[in-house]
């Protein structure tokens, strides 16, 4: 993975997790998952976050 800091796209997400993209995005909507949008719209996830959710450092 990126530098500390680093974005990931919601395909990014899901395939970390084995789901869906839709799935990802559905967690965000539902609060489980934070996001930040971009000025475009698009979702964004804490690499950071994502790795503790995962349990790998």
């Amino acid at each position: 993975m990126g530098a500390p800091g680093a974005l990931l796209t919601p395909a990014e997400v899901a395939r970390l997790f084995r789901v869906d993209p839709k799935t990802v995005t559905r967690w965000a909507h539902q609060g489980r998952l934070a996001s930040i949008r971009t000025p475009g719209g698009h979702r964004r996830f804490s690499e950071t976050e994502v790795r503790r959710l995962l349990g790998r450092p």
